[in-house]
């Protein structure tokens, strides 16, 4: 079923052109990616989509059976109501049957009530009181009936989520729907959003989010939408091929702007047709809209010096006047390159930490020293109050004209402006004209030229575009400084962080050290084993997420300094076969790898597939033996003056290698044969 279709829809914002010629239709299998640059008319083109917006010129069928809900920005909430009531708003029937319904349980002897009653029951009412519930606990309101009065505003903006989750549609409209969700709920919207019958369109600046819910994607550029029945990865890589050929059409009109311009300088007259013709084709090809390219920006790199001393946390605990404690005995001591990301659940403490960090709160319990040289640049979730009639150019400006770059050269005000994605024609505008988005961007480039040698971000890809998102990315792949970010979206924390904090509930933070994916995946195999999350950490310090032999050495030595920092915090050897779950006592019976071998001397007989799942498994075992010797001779040379300790972490060492050469000869062996 079709929902609507646009017809060469126009849209303008004042003098300035959002979208032209757009032509496209939304059917009920259809669950669309809406991506642009921030300020191009993406929320505009929502509101054309729901109605509430008409377009300048063009037309738009509707099916007048289908309905369109869409999702809030500014949303009402009835602070004398509760959570539950709050959702149920609405003008649909079914929404004021079950309304109706919760207020009559007040008296359930009444005639009203049996009536009420009587019609849930005929109208499917209990389906959505019950779907209602369950979306409310799901986004982290467990009390349904609970007041509404006192919301942040994350819970603001989640209760509207709910509300527009619950509305019946044909067609739901989601402007950045993840935003203040953590991990785990985004992971169970996807999976609601792709079972959820009817069409979606969403606008999202996450990009596993658009992968895995989406089947069609349209790009807002260029002032019109290009549609890719796809999804986003495919997407992505038809994009560039687009690209290509774009830049060589442009190519191509510039060369022959070029050869005619030549001609018309020699004198050329329109005394005869052909002659005129080839003149007012060179007025076309003048006329042509020079192609504009989104993106591609080198970005500046630069960072203050930074000392060796950065951050000395040692049992840090933090509890608000409320007795609640939200931190308990950490410690971590940063170094030079550290990219860490912290994550948990809503509410747990995260920004708290980042506050600490920042220095707007102190611990109440251990330490956090702090570096002399440490130079903090911090990109909050609550953006700065602006003077609204300031200049963009202007607002850069009163920071500094010109950026020094270590290479002798300057950066103007304006050319900053360019490299994050203002156009010239931007840098006039009042900042009030800007877009949420726009304003963001314009905050993190004030921030990054301030040259801090230690960025805290707090949710930066909230209201922030998939481009934006790009050139930060960029970026912070040559920034020599130390990130720290809060962020739900996994994208980005794959793309930048090699090192999390877990906030696991009762104040603990739990060191994972590797990006998002590893973490969600290490957790998902070890809940799955029996084991607990905290064991699935530890383990994830010597273990290997697969790749080839060839990497294996390499994975080995940067497990074996991973292990090294666990050893250096915890303040003496430690017995690694607890805390890894690997039984070094577990005894080898040589002669039995001896026969093995011995039996295949002769006639060498292909791999069995149990014995292709072997090979695989040993070669991973084999890079985690040799990460676990190398940080067990780093143990050995540090020293110390608990000998015991020395003498049984050598006799741990010395049962390691035997098994490493044990599962060497038998990958060997294997290997030959394959």
């Amino acid at each position: 079923m079709n929902i609507l279709t646009l017809q060469n829809i126009e849209k303008s914002y004042g003098t300035r052109l959002l979208f032209k010629n757009v032509n496209v239709t939304i059917a009920s299998h259809h669950r669309i990616g809406l991506i642009g640059v921030n300020g191009t008319g993406k929320t505009t083109l929502l509101q054309v989509l729901e109605g509430t917006q008409e377009p300048d010129t063009g037309s738009i069928e509707r099916n007048g059976k289908a309905t369109i809900h869409r999702l809030e920005q500014d949303p009402y909430i009835d602070e004398s109501s509760t959570l539950l009531d709050n959702v149920l708003l609405g003008d649909h029937p079914k929404l004021s049957l079950v309304r109706d319904f919760e207020r009559a349980l007040q008296d359930p002897e009444s005639s009203q009530y049996m009536k009420l009653l009587a019609r849930m029951d005929e109208e499917d009412g209990w389906v959505v009181e019950q779907e209602a519930k369950m979306i409310l606990t799901r986004l982290g309101f467990h009390d349904v009936h609970g007041p509404a009065n006192s919301l942040s505003g994350g819970q603001r903006r989640r209760l509207a989520l709910a509300r527009a989750l619950v509305y019946p549609c044909d067609l739901l409209l989601l402007d950045e729907p993840t935003n203040h969700l953590d991990e785990a709920t985004i992971e169970w919207l996807e999976l609601y959003l792709k079972d959820r019958k009817g069409a979606v369109l969403l606008s999202t600046h996450d990009r596993y989010f658009l992968d895995a819910v989406c089947n069609t994607i349209w790009e807002l550029s260029n002032q019109t939408i290009y549609e890719f029945q796809e999804t986003y990865e495919t997407y992505v890589s038809l994009k560039e091929e687009r690209e290509a050929q774009l830049d060589a059409i442009e190519e191509k009109r510039r060369k022959l702007i070029a050869s005619e311009l030549q001609w018309v300088r020699r004198g050329a007259k329109a005394r005869t047709t052909k002659q005129k013709a080839r003149l007012q084709r060179f007025e076309q090809l003048k006329a042509m809209e020079k192609r504009q390219k989104v993106g591609t920006v080198d970005p500046v790199v630069l960072a203050s010096r930074l000392g060796n001393t950065i951050f000395d946390i040692e049992h840090l605990s933090f509890a608000y006047p409320t007795g609640r404690e939200v931190i308990r005995d950490f410690t971590y001591h940063m170094v030079r390159h550290d990219r860490i990301g912290v994550v948990g659940p809503n509410g747990i403490g995260k920004t708290t930490l980042m506050k600490l960090f920042q220095g707007a709160l102190e611990p109440t319990g251990g330490t956090m020293g702090r570096g002399e040289t440490v130079r903090i640049g911090y990109f909050s979730q609550q953006l700065p109050t602006f003077k609204e009639d300031q200049r963009v150019l202007d607002y850069i400006r009163e920071n500094r004209s010109y950026l020094h770059l270590p290479d002798g050269s300057s950066l103007s005000a304006g050319q900053l402006l360019e490299r994050f994605l203002f156009p010239p024609s931007h840098h006039g505008l009042p900042i009030r004209k800007l877009s949420g988005g726009e304003k963001r961007r314009l905050f993190l480039l004030r921030i990054l030229m301030d040259a801090p040698n230690v960025l805290l971000l707090d949710e930066p890809t909230n209201d922030l575009d998939i481009p934006t998102l790009e050139v930060l990315e960029e970026f912070l792949d040559s920034y020599s400084g130390i990130v720290i970010t809060v962020c739900h979206d996994r994208y980005f924390l794959d793309r930048v962080v090699d090192k999390l904090f877990v906030f696991t509930g009762a104040g603990h933070i739990e060191i994972y050290h590797g990006g998002y994916s590893d973490y969600e995946a290490d957790t998902k195999l070890t809940s799955a084993m029996g084991g607990d999350t905290k064991r699935g950490v530890l383990r994830h310090a010597v273990q290997v997420q697969g790749g080839s032999a060839g990497s294996r050495e390499q994975n080995a030595e940067h497990h074996a300094n991973e292990r090294m920092v666990l050893y250096a915090e915890s303040g003496g050897v430690q017995n690694l076969s607890r805390d890894i779950g690997i039984d070094v006592n577990t005894s080898i019976n040589p002669e039995a790898i001896d026969a093995t071998v011995d039996s295949n001397e002769g006639a060498k007989k292909k791999l069995t597939l149990g014995e292709m799942k072997e090979l695989e498994q040993l070669e991973l075992r084999i890079a985690e033996l040799e990460g676990l010797v190398k940080a067990y001779d780093a143990m050995i040379a540090q020293g110390g003056s608990d000998y015991e300790a020395i003498e049984s972490t050598i006799k741990e060492r010395e049962q390691v290698v035997e098994e490493l050469d044990m599962s060497t000869l038998r990958w060997l062996e294997l290997e030959e044969r394959k």
